[in-house]
């Protein structure tokens, strides 16, 4: 017993240094943005915001975050309603096959991302599909796809089926009662999933590098390219404009599920 409050101490101060080993490759990246100096180093010698101002002022940064957001925002829509209407008949559904289904739409997120890039482009080169946005959102959702299709599976399983049946008891049709019944039941999970699909296709590098070309380069491509050529401290600009984006998306996330808890709990 005497051990006990030791133990304790030592756990907790564990996780802190787990923590802060996590979280200092951040704050680094952080910092260095503000830099005043000409080339990147840690600590800055001087701060200054002029390497946000270069980002910002720079046309070929402006128009990969807009192919960025444009492709994430097609991928977001498109991974979770293909992964919501694959969740519902996961959970609903009892067909042959169900199994073998569920493993191949999974199957992404054990295969490299590399092969995945590699056999879409032998797909798109012939076609001249590379940097069509639509198509590089389409190759995003491949990836994405599983991400959305666990979130829904877990959320689908708050569900009550019987609330189903009873609504269809009283009159509303299939279609109603998926519109009604689940989704407003399952609207936590569906606007994780969402965020997960988005944030997967925004921060998505390898396939990009493949298909997006230089009319459809997106960010994390450009920041790529960047690196080719040097390092300056626009790149950490751009690393924590991503930071950033990630750090909304999860809060908004933990936002709607205490909202959803809250209501739920009154």
């Amino acid at each position: 017993m005497s051990g006990s409050p030791l133990r304790r101490t030592l756990e907790r101060a564990l996780v802190v240094l787990i923590c802060a080993g996590l979280l200092a490759p951040i704050l680094v990246v952080i910092i260095a943005s503000f830099s005043g100096d000409g080339y990147l180093k840690f600590p800055p010698e001087t701060f200054s915001l002029r390497w946000y101002e270069r980002f910002l002022g720079d046309q070929r940064w402006r128009t990969a975050i807009l192919n960025s957001v444009v492709v994430a925002a097609m991928t977001c829509v498109l991974a979770t309603f293909l992964g919501f209407i694959a969740a519902y008949a996961m959970m609903r559904a009892g067909f042959r096959g169900k199994q073998v289904l569920a493993a191949l739409l999974l199957t992404p997120l054990i295969v490299p991302h590399v092969v995945t890039a590699i056999a879409i482009y032998y797909i798109s080169a012939p076609l001249g599909l590379i940097g069509f946005r639509p198509w590089v959102a389409i190759a995003h959702t491949v990836v994405a796809l599983p991400v959305v299709l666990v979130i829904l599976q877990s959320a689908m399983q708050t569900v009550d089926p019987n609330f189903e049946r009873a609504a269809m008891v009283f009159g509303c049709t299939r279609f109603g009662v998926f519109r009604r019944v689940v989704l407003p039941l399952a609207l936590p999970g569906v606007v994780s999933a969402a965020l997960f699909a988005f944030l997967t296709s925004f921060d998505e590098v390898v396939i990009a590098l493949f298909l997006s070309g230089i009319r459809g380069e997106t960010l994390p491509v450009r920041i790529w390219n960047s690196l080719h050529l040097e390092v300056e401290p626009t790149i950490a600009a751009v690393s924590t404009l991503l930071i950033a984006v990630t750090v909304v998306a999860l809060l908004i996330d933990y936002l709607v599920r205490r909202d959803r808890a809250a209501t739920s709990g009154r």
